[in-house]
């Protein structure tokens, strides 16, 4: 226990001199955290510290299981009904066309190594390169996300889609046999830890709530008391401690302002669990031997280059756009941290080849470094390479999907048809304005058409939708995305009057500064708007009654709408 003490203190003290070199860059922590995994298991080689792998897996293992507790806590259950309308194509094109490749692939690398269960660990292969890790793909797009972008919305779908598949393949793996009675009663548990935590989703954790009496701590303790019980399940059923750590997720609810403590407080601790992880998988690296290196490669070939080609494919084929579709899957292209929870287990019961084990853990340090620097520069990516590739056919589709009126000029041209959009549409068709709205998101093809005198279907961030909009001829362009590449789009597309959407006040004044008319700036003018409900009410100039009511037609619109849903502003 003392020499893990020690091997954590210089785990931490190295990570945070090298978090101060990523946040004087504004870089993203986690290759940072991998690097300093790899100079503590390093440092272990020479004999500076002592600290076994068992060691390391354990604490891997239970970094992980608390980091999918907090997925489960975060799971909506409408979110089954994104996955399905938004990602499963994507998905299971991907588990279809790349599964058996890396199968074969993994198989042949068993057979020429010699493993002793070659199926088996084809299987363990295919599984590191399919599955996404959520972690690094979620973290990386977490703006993406919140703001309810298309591509942020379509990779959050495939993340939750992965991880439903890893758990249920952590059940079956974790067997020590694959016979049907052993596979049948894996399964059978993590069926009853699922209906065990929707029981208490529903019945014991509103109790808990009550019994706490609003007391933030005590609802946070129970959360954890919780977690714990089901951790200690799965320990005694015989099931990955993983299993039961989701499970307790799901027994969380994370909806209402009750849970904002539980919220509040598992964000605390996830990110000390994000440090172990991630430092974990860097220490957990071997210097690579030949046949090492040479699977490990061939796993980073797959996860790097074949799946993200074959997810925007999926993507584009389903309607989106190529750009959209191009950073939905480039934000997918890592080996999962449930691929290396899958490849514990089996080396915990000694059935995956030591080789495999250490060649998949080097991937995921080599695909999770890489995707967090190659984030940098997505963008040149798309144009220099993707773009000369697909921009006719993706000009072809916005004709096909698209409907401007010939000569239509002195026009308003709107970027974004969701709640904010909507109802400035209304506006438009009230005061009899011509307009025309661009929107990259397919599923509401059926609305734009049915609902808008003229539309684009694709992506503001290139040129050819501008030209279809006659953006040149336009006197206004109005924008409801809170995203500033798109702004700074918009600034380069037009040459005339421009109303923006930002985030902050600081980033309005610089759009102010580089030429925008007007910056729409949420909270700002949500207070503008509280002020003006006070002094109405104060000086009594409509009944409280009559501003009830508006305020009921208010949110029932927005529930019309979608509130809080793909028809989100952004």
């Amino acid at each position: 226990m003392a020499e893990l003490v020690i091997a954590l203190s210089v785990v931490f003290v190295t990570a945070g001199i090298l978090l101060l070199f990523a946040n004087h860059f504004g870089l993203s922590p986690i290759p940072f955290y991998i690097i300093a995994g790899l100079i503590v298991g390093f440092a272990g080689e020479m004999g500076v510290v002592t600290i076994e792998q068992t060691d390391l897996v354990e604490l891997a293992q239970w970094g992980i299981a608390f980091l999918v507790f907090v997925f489960g806590i975060r799971v909506e259950f409408d979110a089954l009904r994104s996955v399905i309308r938004d990602g499963e194509g994507a998905a299971i094109t991907l588990l279809v066309v790349v599964a058996p490749i890396a199968f074969v692939i993994g198989y042949l690398f068993g057979e020429w190594s010699g493993f002793a269960d070659p199926v088996r660990n084809a299987i363990y292969f295919s599984a590191a390169a399919t599955l996404s890790s959520t972690i690094v793909g979620a973290g990386l797009l977490e703006t993406e996300i919140r703001d309810n972008l298309v591509h942020g919305r379509l990779a959050n779908s495939i993340h939750f889609f992965d991880d439903l598949v890893a758990i249920g393949l952590i059940l079956i793996l974790s067997a020590e046999a694959f016979t049907a009675d052993v596979v049948t009663s894996q399964i059978g548990y993590g069926v009853l830890f699922l209906i065990a935590a929707l029981l208490i989703y529903r019945h014991g954790f509103p109790l808990l709530i009550r019994l706490a009496d609003g007391v933030e701590e005590l609802v946070l303790m129970g959360s954890i008391s919780i977690l714990i019980g089901f951790i200690a399940a799965a320990e005694y059923v015989g099931i990955s401690i993983v299993v039961g750590a989701f499970a307790a997720g799901i027994a969380v609810r994370s909806e209402g302002a009750e849970s904002l403590g539980v919220r509040n407080g598992i964000s605390s601790i996830r990110d000390f669990f994000v440090a172990i992880f991630f430092v974990t998988v860097g220490a957990l690296v071997q210097f690579p031997t030949v046949e090492m290196a040479t699977i490990a490669l061939a796993l980073v070939g797959l996860v790097l280059v074949v799946n993200p080609i074959v997810l925007m494919l999926a993507f584009t084929y389903e309607g989106y756009d190529a750009r959209t579709g191009y950073l939905a899957s480039s934000s997918l292209n890592q080996v999962s941290e449930l691929s290396l929870v899958i490849a514990i287990q089996a080396l915990l019961l000694g059935t995956i080849a030591p080789t495999l084990f250490d060649a998949i853990i080097l991937a995921a340090a080599v695909t999770m470094i890489l995707t967090s620097v190659a984030r940098r520069y997505e963008d040149a990516v798309y144009e220099r390479v993707v773009n000369r590739f697909v921009g006719r056919r993706q000009t072809r589709k916005i004709d096909e999907r698209s409907y401007v009126r010939d000569g239509l000029e002195d026009h308003i041209v709107l970027v974004g048809y969701g709640r904010q959009g909507r109802w400035l549409v209304e506006t438009f068709e009230r005061i009899d304005a011509e307009y025309v709205v661009i929107e990259n998101d397919p599923v509401i093809w059926d609305d734009l058409r049915a609902e808008c005198r003229n539309y684009v279907l694709g992506d503001a961030m290139a040129r050819y939708p501008w030209q279809k909009a006659n953006v040149d001829a336009a006197s206004l362009v109005v924008s409801t995305v809170e995203h500033r590449p798109v702004s700074d789009a918009i600034l380069e597309q037009a040459d005339c009057d421009t109303i923006l959407r930002a985030e902050t006040s600081r980033e309005g004044r610089e759009l102010l500064d580089e030429g925008a008319t007007f910056v729409n700036v949420p909270n700002v003018l949500a207070a503008d708007q509280l002020v003006e409900t006070v002094e109405t009410v104060v000086a009594d100039e409509r009944s409280r009654e009559t501003l009830r009511e508006e305020h009921r037609d208010t949110l029932a619109t927005l529930e019309r709408y979608g509130f809080a849903t793909r028809f989100s502003d952004g």
